[in-house]
């Protein structure tokens, strides 16, 4: 291992340790996850317990959970336009690390603007005051979304014009400058990721880029697609397993390393032609047709190629899946979840 390497890990395990008393014996930061039932939050669950221990990630929501989840870790209510009950849950459990994934996506908060205020604006107050108030490290996702029609698409770099057109977008750059604000006025612990659109096996939560998870629910279940994107719309992708681990090492990072407090992470970008067509190598038998609507209009004002190297040269961050090994990690993994349903 390289000197900057040994340096850099060195500085993660001081990092995490100062999250505890100061103490020679190591203890693992408390975790508290919002919105835990949306697209990324059981799976960062259960990233961060088998490296942190099970009891020290706090599932929540205002969903009743399915019996998996339930027993698969500590899970409570949470309301995040409530601050009082974010504020006992905080000191009940003692939590010293906050992930707020509470939102709503790109094309169900067109649908219901004044909920998406609600719930991604007043929402992100409310956890940012909390994580002020109790001097907690908070992890918060944003977006390609954060990005318009006049910000160059290929690349898109970490600092540039940031004019989104969706109450979805709009929501995540307040967030990006609430949180720095918050950072250099309080010296907040304020992080954030942009992602791209992530993929995973569960099923499509309504986003712009969520295509390339209904393709193959689609193809494994009926043979054939219909596609809302034009086959060339070429936007920036991530399977869960890198988006996890992106999130994880940018959380476990020392400050004194971190240059910005928002960085773009990505794996790869593709269209859904080329998606189809590293699919027909697996399944040549299915069929797929292409029927734009009006998130179309989104994802022409999105970027088309993420230029991530700054999250690469600050913590060093790497990604590991490719198109070729997404579409069989895919194909496995929903097929797994269709027999697990019986559907």
């Amino acid at each position: 291992m390289s000197l900057v390497k040994k340096t850099f890990h060195a500085a993660i395990k001081l990092s995490i340790r100062s999250y505890c008393v100061k103490t020679s014996i190591w203890k693992a930061p408390k975790i508290l996850i919002t919105g835990g039932l949306g697209q990324l939050g059981v799976e960062c669950a259960k990233h961060l317990r088998r490296k942190y221990g099970r009891d020290n990630v706090i599932l929540s929501d205002i969903i009743k959970p399915s019996t998996e989840i339930f027993n698969d870790g500590p899970y409570i209510f949470a309301d995040i336009l409530d601050f009082k009950g974010l504020q006992k849950i905080v000191v009940d459990h003692r939590v010293e690390w906050l992930i707020h994934f509470s939102a709503l996506l790109s094309a169900i908060g067109e649908q219901n603007v004044p909920l998406a205020v609600r719930v991604n604006i007043e929402g992100m107050h409310n956890v940012i005051e909390l994580a002020k108030q109790y001097k907690l490290r908070i992890f918060v996702p944003s977006t390609i979304g954060a990005f318009g029609p006049d910000s160059p698409r290929n690349p898109t770099p970490n600092i540039t014009v940031q004019r989104p057109r969706t109450i979805y977008g709009v929501s995540k750059v307040h967030a990006e400058l609430l949180g720095e604000y918050y950072h250099y006025k309080f010296g907040l612990d304020f992080r954030c990721l942009r992602f791209p659109g992530v993929i995973s096996s569960d099923p499509p939560g309504g986003g712009t880029t969520d295509y390339a998870i209904a393709i193959f629910h689609d193809v494994l279940r009926k043979g054939h697609y219909d596609c809302y994107l034009k086959p060339d719309t070429r936007l920036p992708m991530m399977h869960v397993r890198d988006a996890l681990r992106a999130l994880s090492e940018y959380l476990e990072a020392p400050n004194e390393i971190l240059n910005r407090r928002v960085y773009n992470v990505t794996s790869m970008s593709f269209t859904p032609e080329e998606l189809a067509d590293e699919m027909f190598k697996h399944i040549p038998e299915f069929t797929i047709s292409y029927k734009p609507d009006s998130r179309q209009n989104i994802a022409d004002s999105w970027p088309q190629v993420f230029d991530d190297t700054e999250a690469q040269r600050d913590w060093n961050w790497k990604p590991e899946v490719n198109l070729d090994s997404l579409v069989k990690l895919m194909l496995k993994e929903v097929k797994e979840k269709i027999i697990s349903n019986g559907c």
